[in-house]
């Protein structure tokens, strides 16, 4: 649950209020944190505001100071910290230059001696601990003025303090810019041990900065092309057994069940939900061509979309599931179109040197994310949905997949190096300007973002 702190007098915390958060097939899986309220909506005063408009911002200072009650184990002051500087719009400074320790929650910090460390806001945070529950309090405060700008409680289990510093990171991220955070996600990939020529390839799971990593398939399967419900916890993916006809699946990530929703022998590339989470569209091999059709979950009615002779694959929705954009050589090489997600005419939207592949539309509606391979470089990069606008973000010898964060601001995508090494996953933003590493334990490649936890239906 969440709960609104008071203003300034502090004054010591209440309890919280009843209620809990319904899914789309009961209550909220995705975690056992309980949210009661919305975050925030709207940006911060104008000190405290980063226009990210025009891309032409500096990092904020910021401090994170130590959380009242947390254990070394338990750092929820270290996560808030870690995400605040992974998205490039923040600069935490390092804790041998607080003027003070934050040992009273509920007292005023010295905002002259944080003013002279050159920070502009202020963290403050305590957690308390109630059997196997936790409080995790927080406030952000403007040092220059001394307000209080926002101040919550989270409560969860003392197993899921990592999601209550995710959230808190959330707040903080959304008052500032004005937009909504991406921390309180997870992403889904493939996950890659063994030498080079003879790879295990399973499914797992970990927080979207490398956290919480956990397995959720096993080596006895190949696994490809996982992709997350834009509206549940739920995942497709192919799977290949030796012997067996590859099949799709759909993975309750929370309960641990999956179901198979069809065997579709040489099927191809990546089987997609559409927004509302209902459909699944896909790619079916057709001899030497590939058609793209679409599934309804309810009635497992199957409805083509294409019918070329070509490979039509790699489709993608629109966030209102209006258009689809996918990859095809019908123009004879490979190229991004879009058409009605009914089917019909498709319209080439890609005109640039080299080949285009993986489409994936942003959840804001405003670009759409491809791979484009020129001779033995590939980029990640974005243009709007008419075509123009086309920017690379990166490139290397092998980059690909792009994945959206919920807020359409962060791509998430892979990249091997070459060598004797394998994938590993890196995040981007829409500027170019952030690229970080996501640590996993071994090698990483096709991830999927899922959406915002605490907005899963």
């Amino acid at each position: 649950m969440t709960r609104e702190l008071p203003q300034k007098p502090l004054t010591p915390f209440g309890s919280h209020p009843e209620g809990a958060t319904a899914g789309r097939r009961g209550r909220m899986r995705a975690g056992l944190l309980l949210l009661a309220a919305a975050l925030f909506a709207g940006p911060a005063r104008a000190e405290l505001f980063i226009d990210l408009r025009g891309g032409n911002f500096q990092p904020m200072p910021i401090a994170v100071a130590d959380c009242v009650g947390e254990t070394p184990q338990q750092s929820v002051s270290g996560v808030i910290t870690n995400n605040l500087k992974r998205s490039g719009l923040f600069s935490p400074i390092e804790k041998s230059r607080f003027p003070e320790k934050n040992d009273n929650f509920d007292a005023a910090p010295s905002f002259a001696a944080w003013k002279a460390t050159g920070i502009q806001a202020l963290i403050t945070c305590r957690m308390v601990r109630n059997g196997n529950q936790i409080q995790a309090q927080y406030r952000l405060w403007e040092v220059a003025t001394g307000e209080q700008l926002v101040g919550q409680q989270l409560s969860t289990d003392g197993g899921n303090w990592r999601r209550a510093a995710h959230i808190v990171s959330d707040g903080v991220f959304a008052k500032i810019t004005g937009e909504k955070g991406f921390f309180d996600t997870r992403i889904v990939f493939v996950d890659e041990s063994g030498p080079k020529d003879n790879r295990k390839k399973r499914l797992a799971i970990v927080d979207q900065d490398g956290g919480n990593f956990r397995a959720l398939s096993g080596n006895e399967e190949l696994v490809v092309t996982p992709r997350f419900s834009p509206s549940s916890q739920e995942v497709a993916y192919m799977a290949f057994v030796a012997g067996e006809d590859p099949k799709v699946y759909i993975l309750d990530v929370a309960a641990g069940r999956r179901e198979v929703v069809g065997n579709f022998p040489g099927m191809s590339f990546s089987p997609r939900f559409s927004p509302d989470g209902w459909k699944i569209i896909m790619s079916l091999q057709q001899g030497g061509n590939a058609n793209l059709y679409a599934m309804d979950l309810r009635s497992n009615a199957m409805t083509r979309l294409t019918n070329s002779p070509s490979i039509d694959t790699s489709p993608s929705y629109s966030p209102d599931g209006a258009q689809i954009v996918f990859e095809s050589d019908r123009g004879g090489g490979q190229q991004l179109y879009t058409m009605a997600a009914s089917g019909g005419g498709a319209k080439r939207i890609s005109f640039g040197q080299g080949r285009y592949s993986t489409p994936v539309w942003s959840p804001k509606g405003d670009y759409i994310a491809f791979t484009r391979q020129t001779g033995s470089t590939f980029a990640i990069g974005i243009m709007k949905p008419d075509g123009s606008g086309e920017r690379i973000l990166t490139e290397g010898f092998h980059n690909e997949g792009p994945t959206w964060a919920p807020n359409g601001r962060y791509l998430m995508f892979f990249r091997d190096a070459g060598g004797a090494g394998g994938p590993k996953l890196f995040m981007v933003d829409v500027t170019g300007r952030v690229e970080v590493p996501v640590p996993t334990p071994a090698f990483g490649s096709d991830p999927a973002w899922s959406p915002l936890l605490s907005e899963v239906k």
